[in-house]
């Protein structure tokens, strides 16, 4: 934890990750902070049950994100916060995920430092591990991935925003964050930088939780499959020779959730 003597009157500030969406993936520590907080700033992908686990009379404040929804301004959240830990002893802003995996939680972090108030991370299961787990795809796996990277994808069609090239070697597993407007981009510019056009790839659509949908294709009828599906944001796209191992865990199976191939 992070502590500074200039701000000493002000509250502690925790960067929680509340996971992909089973409130069961919270670790012990992240629901202690829950229970302890007497003010949660909570983003969009933090779910109900996930929200119904703080302390009873704990102030709580939205403050969340999405692509062509109003959304706070990360400049804004950052002065809330301030604010917030001034008037609070325990202020938790949670996040689905991990806060420092595409989560801004290092923006944070920087703002709280700059302006000099204690602030600590507490790490969350980011949702490359979480819903590929459920979805039973291992991201490495001996003899298929020696390698897996996170991108996010809401600049794949900017000039200079994605290196293709390294992204289509084989024996790398890719996940797409935030990629559903980007898919045609996603599917083209993997096949011309040099990924085999059979490569698999699976679509986990809001993951981990009873909602979750997964569908696996190949690279060439990605963009196909998500049309046919009508597949919608939260989800993740995986490229990778381990989106096609089959597999079929338990949290596959659960009422609710539709597994296609």
């Amino acid at each position: 934890m992070k502590r500074h003597s200039s701000l000493s009157h002000a509250g502690v500030v925790s960067l929680v990750g509340a996971g992909p969406g089973d409130p069961d993936l919270l670790t012990v520590r992240a629901l202690r902070a829950l229970q302890a907080a007497d003010c949660v700033v909570y983003d969009r992908l933090v779910s109900s049950d996930i929200l119904a686990l703080i302390r009873a009379g704990a102030y709580r404040e939205y403050a969340g994100k999405g692509v062509g929804r109003p959304s706070a301004v990360q400049q804004s959240i950052n002065a809330r916060l301030f604010a917030l830990a001034g008037q609070y002893r325990r202020v938790v802003r949670l996040k689905g995920g991990d806060p420092f995996i595409f989560g801004r939680g290092g923006e944070e972090a920087l703002a709280l430092e700059a302006a000099g108030i204690a602030w600590e991370i507490i790490p969350g299961i980011t949702a490359a591990t979480g819903c590929g787990a459920y979805a039973g795809i291992p991201l490495t796996h001996r003899g298929l991935a020696q390698q897996v990277t996170f991108v996010t994808a809401h600049r794949a069609s900017a000039e200079g925003g994605v290196d293709w090239a390294s992204l289509a070697r084989a024996g790398c597993t890719v996940v797409f964050y935030m990629g559903v407007s980007e898919i045609p981009t996603i599917e083209a510019q993997l096949q011309l930088h040099g990924r085999s056009a059979s490569t698999p790839v699976a679509l986990v659509e809001n993951g981990c939780t009873p909602q979750q949908r997964v569908f696996c294709d190949t690279l060439e009828g990605l963009a196909s499959l998500a049309r046919q599906v009508a597949l919608q944001a939260p989800a993740l796209v995986i490229v990778g020779e381990v989106a096609g191992l089959g597999l079929r865990p338990l949290s596959a199976l659960i009422p609710g959730v539709a597994v296609a191939a």
